[in-house]
Parts: C-alpha cells; structure tokens; sequence
C-alpha cells in the first residue's frame, strides 16, 4: 500500500487544515487558558466540528456518522496538531468511538454513537493509574455484585474526564487470572469523584477515584475473556492517531522555524545562510517526512487489523515521539533567547509535544514494546 494519502483523504485534509486553522488558531489556546476557562475546550466549537463530520469520524454512517477510518482520524489528528487546538477528539472521537463500537453490544452503540457524532456526549477512557503509561499495571478491581459489578479503584491522567458524561474504566474482574475488561460508568454516579487537573500544555485531564460503584451487566463492553484484546486494539488506534498530532506538531514547528531563518537578520547576514543552520534544517527535514511515512503506514495497518498492527504503532509512536521532540528543540534555539518566552507560540508546541509523547507511552514505552513484539 502507497505511503501517501489518497484524494479522498486529501481534500479530507484541506478541509480541516482550513477548518481548523480558521476556528481554532494557537490564539484560540491562548484565550482558553488565559482566561482559565473550566471546560478547557470550546463547545461550540465542538459543535461545529460535529457539523464537519469530525467527531464522528469513527462512527458508522447508520449511527450518524461519517463512517471513516483511522487514517482519517490521524489527518484531523495532524492538523489539530498544527495549531494545538483543545478538544475531545481524542478522548471522544477516537479513543471512545473505537472502543464502543468496536465492543459495544448493539444497544450500546445506539445509546452512544449517535451522541459522540453529534458532540452531543464526551467519554473519556479511564486507564493509567500511575505518572507513567502501564496498561499491564491496572489494580482498579470490578468484583461481581449480583448481576452487575462492583468497581474500586483510582485512575490519573483521564484525558477529559473533568467534564465526561461517560466514563470507560478498564478494570480487573476478580476472577481466576483477572482478566482486564472495559466498563461504561456515569460519571456523576454516587462513589465517582473527580478531581480536574490542568497539563503542562493548558489541556485538561482529571484524576478519578471510584468507590464501590455499582454498574449493571449492561455496563460491560464487550466480554469479560475479550476484555484485554478490545481495550489493546482501542489503545493502539489512539497511539497512531497521537502519532499523527505529534507529526503535525513537529510539520508546524519546522515551517515556523524556516520562516524565522528566513527573516531573521543577525551580523548583516540573514540567519538562514549560515550553513550550520541549514544542516540542521535539513536533517530535520528528512526526520519528519522518514516519520510521515510510517505513520501513515501505522494508520493503514490499524485499519486493517489492530492486531497485526501492533508492531508498526509503536514503531510509528516512538519515531514520532523523538521527532517532534527534536523539532520544539531545533525550534526554540533556532529562535534564540526569544524561543523561551510566551511571547512567541514555539513554547507552546514545546509543551504539547511533551504532554503527547507521555500519553499511551512514550518513546521508551514503545521502543521497549516494539523489541517484545519482536522476540528480542
């Protein structure tokens, strides 16, 4: 399959990059967090992505939605990218229509998928319970309560949980083994408490405590025994798709910075014809156009089999993850002393890049697991 977008999802692209860049500049960021804005996105906004067909870009046309792929989702992914724009696509869009409808019993895809298409509900997936990315490392218990469950547990860095209606919560059913599996919870259900957090990068995530939190069996996606595989293959949907956000942040950063080079004047010399700065122009250059082309290959793969596709997610994570990390840096010093300040919006990337390697597992996480995969 061709490294490249096709026309469709090319006039998919211009779409949004015209989109969003309108709607949703860095400006936009800066106002959300200037003005301490408690939901941290604009809802209207995301309305109009729903308008766009956007927010349910993962949703099959029969429940309202554009019907479309992970490589469509990484596109608006990239370009989100571009201009660090807040919004539940990640969390609701991606990460909890994948998982709905990939496990979702038909009653439960009629409740929801309609609702996350129509920005009607965001659902945000409940999963590290520690500062790092573990999903091996999951202690919140559902113990068998009747003919429902019973959840205890405390989970961190829950990408908008602070204004979720729904929560997913990956918990281990007390059982021979523990099997991991997925439970849909009110998220103003008594025993629920949630305490919103403010990111390094001015996003939200929130911390959730469950106490004794009583779902019903209808709460389950999926089933108990295919619990680990269905919340694998949602998490790996979300990590090509934060691969496509980094690329895009690291594809805007470096544009920023040529035009920098380009214009500014140092010693009566424009700064961009010393030949120091275009080796590492250039080096750059090839790193994000080697790692544009396996990302697309990681989305490519998710669509065809999340399983098989293991392998090359967290290749493309852990290449976009060193990428965009090298372009914030190249930028902020190729824009010297004032790369450092707030004035200029290169610490702003900085930030988010930082804030999108940890999430689903950093560089380390993925390079660690791609070796595994790998029998090394």
């Amino acid at each position: 399959m061709a490294l490249v977008l096709n026309d469709e999802q090319r006039m998919l692209q211009d779409s949004a990059r015209a989109f969003i860049s309108e709607s949703a500049p860095v400006a936009h960021l800066r106002a959300l967090r200037d003005g301490r804005d408690d939901t941290g996105f604009s809802r209207d906004l995301w309305k109009k992505f729903a308008e766009m067909g956007f927010s349910g870009i993962l949703v099959p046309e029969g429940q309202g939605g554009s019907g479309l792929g992970v490589v469509e989702a990484g596109v608006i992914a990239e370009e989100l990218g571009r201009t660090l724009a807040p919004s539940p696509f990640l969390s609701t869009a991606v990460l909890a229509a994948a998982a709905i409808r990939r496990g979702g019993s038909a009653a439960q895809q009629a409740a929801m998928l309609p609702k996350i298409a129509a920005a009607e509900l965001v659902v945000a997936l409940a999963i590290d319970e520690g500062v790092k990315h573990r999903p091996g490392a999951i202690a919140t218990k559902a113990v068998r309560d009747g003919a429902g469950f019973r959840i205890d547990g405390a989970k961190t860095l829950v990408v908008d949980g602070h204004v979720a209606d729904r929560l997913i919560v990956a918990a281990r059913v007390a059982a021979d083994g523990d099997p991991v599996a997925l439970f849909v919870v009110d998220a103003r259900a008594p025993g629920v408490a949630i305490e919103r957090t403010v990111m390094v990068d001015a996003h939200n995530a929130a911390r959730v405590r469950l106490t004794n939190v009583q779902v019903g069996a209808d709460a389950l996606l999926g089933s108990v025994e295919g619990g680990a595989a269905l919340l694998e293959a949602v998490l790996d949907t979300g990590r090509a798709v934060l691969a496509s956000e980094l690329l895009g942040i690291a594809d805007e950063v470096f544009a920023r910075t040529l035009t920098y080079l380009k214009e500014r004047r140092q010693f009566g010399r424009i700064i961009g014809e010393f030949q120091a700065l275009q080796h590492r122009a250039s080096e750059l250059f090839c790193d994000i156009e080697m790692t544009r082309a396996i990302v697309i290959r990681a989305l490519q793969a998710v669509d065809e089999d999340p399983v098989k596709a293991r392998d090359i997610v967290s290749a493309a994570k852990a290449r976009a993850c060193t990428t965009a990390n090298r372009a914030v840096q190249e930028g902020v010093q190729m824009h010297g002393g004032m790369g450092m300040t707030d004035q200029f919006d290169i610490g702003l990337f900085m930030k988010r890049a930082r804030v999108a390697q940890e999430l689903l597992g950093d560089a380390h996480f993925h390079a660690d697991r791609h070796a595994t995969l790998n029998a090394y």
